[in-house]
């Protein structure tokens, strides 16, 4: 039977039927509402000749054995976040499993194509993102700050995870499921605007930004707002107002694709009728490259000294959290970029702001590639997430297309 890109249309519709509401999608890992999307798509696939387990991260995997045990991977999650849109996560894995029943009805492949569905990538509940692929990967390593975390209910990690036959002092054995691993692929949705604003169905991820996460913190005098003289006010908000504007510079000298956000400012003592003392300020910097992501935010903390000084205040900065640029694989870019071409007539490079369980099977050192396709007004993690039905059925078809190229890629090697 031919590839049917309308019917992962069909099961997308279908399924956010069965796992949403009128808020959006409700499938938050380590819920029931995420378990019956699992068990609706193993479902799908208890017709085709497939080996399935679920590993010790509770990462799902359908296995269709080839000649060589050298193994394909294409990759999403089912999981999202609470009021999420209909396409986020459940496509990579519905457009995965219809190349693989198409894979499967061809016969045996020369090599084992395996589609995974990833545990908890969205890290909703506990804030633990990418949490299955990590484990799988080897890049978790902090398993004891794993345990102390608790959701909104004051249910911990551990116990949430249990209820689902994981273990934590089990999980890292997930590696065990990349061993045999020769390519991962995956499709997703592109959160951003940019194919949109291109005009463009589809393009090829190059990989994901580094990040850069600090918390910069202010410290000025409180004085009275109404007999302190502006030229005597030693005003810590000043200091990080400066900088929330001066980081804008920063992101466009840098190009390829920049970005600086200062995500929050707290002060102290945060009343009308005081000049700001404290100003704890949050930033954000991501880059494709790790040596201008380095030097964006060198910048940042020069001119943040300078302002301090301006302003006769002190500042100082504490990381928060920082991962590396990944970088996917040339000769699978490369493919990708025909596969999208062949289908959609062009295509487009681009990096990925946000982070990707490809990124975790990447830093695994497996051979990875993504694949977006445009998202409507840029916008996802919403009931209002969308795209064209008929950009979703080119999406289907051109990782469809990628696979084929890919599984004869390995098998030549």
């Amino acid at each position: 039977m031919p590839l049917q890109p309308s019917r992962v249309v069909a099961q997308l519709k279908e399924l956010r039927a069965l796992t949403g509401d009128a808020d959006g999608a409700q499938r938050v890992a380590w819920t029931e509402t995420w378990a019956t999307a699992r068990e609706w798509l193993a479902s799908l696939l208890a017709d085709l000749p497939l080996d399935v387990e679920r590993d010790a991260a509770g990462n799902d995997w359908y296995t269709l054995r080839g000649e060589s045990e050298r193994a394909v991977l294409i990759g999403g999650h089912m999981d999202s976040v609470p009021n999420g849109g209909w396409l986020d996560g459940a496509l990579n894995v519905l457009a995965g499993a219809e190349t693989l029943r198409r894979i499967a009805e061809e016969g045996t492949p020369p090599v084992t194509v395996r589609l995974v569905d990833w545990a908890d990538e969205e890290g909703a509940r506990f804030g633990r993102s990418l949490l299955g692929s990590s484990a799988a990967s080897g890049s978790m390593a902090d398993q004891d700050e794993l345990r102390r975390l608790v959701d909104r209910d004051g249910v911990s990690l551990p116990d949430a995870v249990g209820a689902f036959g994981v273990d934590l002092d089990r999980v890292l054995d997930a590696r065990a499921q990349l061993e045999t691993a020769a390519a991962y692929l995956e499709l997703h949705i592109e959160q951003g605007p940019v194919l949109e604003s291109l005009e463009l169905p589809l393009g090829v991820v190059l990989g994901t930004f580094g990040v850069e996460r600090w918390r910069v913190t202010w410290t000025g005098q409180a004085a009275h707002a109404g007999s302190t003289p502006m030229a005597e006010r030693r005003d810590a908000l000043a200091g990080a107002a400066k900088l929330a504007l001066a980081i804008r510079d920063i992101a466009r000298e840098a190009g390829g694709g920049a970005v600086c956000t200062s995500g929050g400012v707290v002060c102290r003592p945060g009343i009308v009728t005081s000049v700001v003392e404290t100003a704890e300020q949050l930033l954000d910097q991501r880059h494709l490259d790790a040596e201008t992501l380095a030097a964006m935010l060198a910048r940042a903390q020069e001119l943040s000294h300078a302002f301090a000084d301006e302003e006769r205040i002190d500042v100082a900065w504490e990381r928060i959290w920082n991962i590396q640029p990944i970088l996917f694989d040339d000769a699978l870019i490369g493919l990708c970029d025909e596969a999208i071409a062949e289908v959609a007539g062009s295509s487009h490079r681009l990096p990925s702001g946000p982070l990707h369980d490809a990124a975790e099977v990447a830093r695994a050192g497996v051979p990875t590639v993504m694949m977006f396709v445009q998202s409507l007004r840029g916008l996802s993690h919403t009931r209002l997430e969308d795209t064209r039905e008929e950009h979703l059925e080119l999406s289907v078809a051109a990782l469809d297309r990628l696979a084929a190229k890919t599984v004869a890629h390995v098998a030549a090697a």
